[in-house]
């Protein structure tokens, strides 16, 4: 059997490296974040340690992705409620695992064990529920461009039915994120177990902004704010204000 030349050796190796940088695009490498910019993957989102959420400030949502095929994603969203507006949810989400490009489609195929999710519903619930939580997903296209009013990159993901999703802007490069490695590993009879959290009452969102959902995880011995009674004090005083200004002028009187 003829053996290859060390040339033909080289130019297979130098081939396929080149291969394989070309399923990945140069540009997509970096963390991303919408607007808020306050919602980021890494360890400022989510503790694999302690595994617990760290909350950010403002709702948002972040995606990093490497140059050799990893990605990592942080969702925190405010989630409204028609029938009572005064009392929407909240939620966290994180994954990571890997990507891939194929005919301009990213597709994300997540680490099974590692997602994570918190859902706070406190108007329905006393705690907030977290759970495993492992979300394949596809986006149809994606495009990287600089943006005309900001001047910096800005990442246009388009869901698997053409849907554009909020813009993202390039925070990070090279990305922040979790070492790229399964962080949990559990067997099959564990993989659904589910844990709840205590949880605080959230400020109503009123005026249309984002306000940031405030749902972190009580630690034992944290001295918490009632929001029952300030709920109770807040209308109290507004029923005292009525009667105060309204009063005097049922009886003739002017202020």
């Amino acid at each position: 059997m003829r053996l290859p030349s060390a040339y033909a050796l080289t130019a297979s190796l130098a081939f396929a490296t080149l291969a394989v940088a070309d399923s990945y695009d140069s540009d997509l490498v970096g963390t991303w974040s919408t607007k808020s910019n306050k919602t980021l993957t890494g360890p400022g989102f989510y503790n694999p340690v302690a595994d617990e959420f760290i909350e950010p400030s403002r709702t948002g949502i972040s995606y990093s992705f490497t140059s050799d095929g990893y990605y990592e994603e942080a969702y925190y969203r405010a989630i409204a409620n028609p029938q009572n507006p005064a009392c929407p949810s909240g939620i966290m989400q994180w994954q990571h695992g890997t990507y891939t490009i194929d005919n301009g489609s990213l597709l994300l195929t997540p680490f099974a064990v590692d997602g994570r999710q918190l859902l706070s519903s406190p108007c329905e619930y006393d705690n907030s529920i977290y759970t495993r939580y492992n979300q394949s997903e596809t986006f149809k296209s994606y495009e990287v461009l600089t943006d005309a009013y900001h001047n910096i990159q800005r990442l246009n993901l388009f869901e698997f039915d053409g849907s554009p999703m909020n813009p993202m802007y390039l925070v990070y490069s090279p990305p922040e994120m979790l070492p790229t490695s399964t962080l949990n590993p559990t067997t099959s009879a564990t993989a659904g177990a589910t844990s709840t959290s205590s949880s605080k009452k959230r400020n109503m969102k009123r005026d249309g902004r984002e306000v940031p959902l405030n749902f972190k995880m009580q630690k034992k011995g944290m001295d918490t704010m009632n929001p029952d009674r300030w709920w109770w004090i807040g209308l109290t005083l507004t029923g005292v204000g009525g009667l105060l200004y309204f009063g005097p002028r049922r009886m003739g009187l002017s202020i």
